[in-house]
């Protein structure tokens, strides 16, 4: 899909670093008021918490969510899976719910997993072009983005519907942004990023990262999503295999690319993490890397202190 990107040395500072977290959002199922809470805690006033629509899950269910992320002084990103509505008018109720009761201003629209529609809602792109985030008050939109590849589009595919739903938002009047399918490594993700811009696209990314969890629970949350990786690769990644029994983190990541955008390889990038190991713990660690309590290590990534 891309040129590969130059193999970066382990170089990014504390400095760089806590730079590069300032804007980073969390991406949370189901959450607890606890877990609400310890975002509240944990992430700076403003942060973008993104709410994962559910299908067999109650539509007020991610209302409420949205309403107490609001409250938390959060700012919340519902997701809306456009093939999972029956109509494209229950649809712009929910946007107008969410924008009235929860103050969203952003959302994260994405096709849907299912291979058909429940109703006559088809493609994201039709929800843009129907022009009802304009009606109810949406100002930003974000789009999914796959540096690791997509287990139903080929190449080819994956760079048409981005395009062309990127186009779809902007002539909408409307910011678009991305957010990535999570990757456990930086090569992928710096050759993706070259990629965009070699197609002159630079719309804000946000790159997703799995939050600290078991080395299982990655490959498990990989093989279920398509994601390119393996037991090897994982494994082979400095710091990895001494921690598999224990949460591992995408510290050495984050390193990177806080280190390739000081060096100004890439630009407007922001990490997005998933809370596969819980929303509390996830909350919790990135406390010391938005702080700068943190000390580098031989690994390429960093500790907390």
């Amino acid at each position: 899909m891309a040129t590969p990107a130059p193999t970066l040395a382990p170089e990014g500072t504390v400095d760089q670093i806590v730079s590069f977290m300032s804007d980073c959002s969390l991406e949370a199922t189901r959450p607890s008021a606890g877990d609400i809470a310890a975002l509240g805690t944990s992430l700076k006033p403003g942060a973008r918490v993104y709410l994962t629509m559910l299908p067999n899950r109650p539509l007020d269910e991610l209302v409420a969510s949205a309403v107490a992320v609001r409250k938390t002084g959060l700012e919340p990103v519902p997701h809306l899976s456009a093939r999972h509505f029956p109509r494209m008018d229950a649809l712009e109720t929910l946007v107008g719910r969410l924008v009235d009761e929860a103050g969203a201003r952003t959302a994260l629209l994405i096709g849907g997993d299912t291979a058909k529609p429940v109703g006559t809602v088809e493609t994201a792109l039709a929800v843009i072009e129907s022009g009802l985030f304009q009606r109810r008050g949406i100002k930003s939109v974000g789009l999914p983005g796959f540096p690791d590849g997509h287990p139903a589009m080929n190449e080819d595919e994956i760079e048409a519907n981005l395009v062309t739903k990127l186009a779809a938002v902007q002539n909408a009047g409307l910011e678009a942004h991305i957010v990535t399918q999570f990757c456990f490594d930086q090569r992928p993700i710096l050759a993706w990023l070259n990629w965009l811009g070699e197609r002159g696209i630079h719309a804000p990314v946000r790159i997703g990262l799995a939050g600290p969890t078991s080395l299982m629970t990655w490959l498990n949350y990989a093989r279920k999503c398509g994601v390119k990786a393996s037991a090897e690769a994982l494994a082979s990644r400095s710091g990895l295999v001494k921690h598999a029994f224990k949460a591992v983190t995408p510290d050495p990541i984050i390193r990177a690319l806080a280190a390739a955008r000081a060096a100004g390889k890439i630009d407007h990038v922001s990490p997005h993490f998933f809370a596969f190991g819980g929303i509390g713990a996830t909350a919790k660690w990135v406390q010391a890397p938005l702080s700068g309590a943190i000390r580098l290590n031989k690994e390429g990534g960093f500790d907390p202190i």
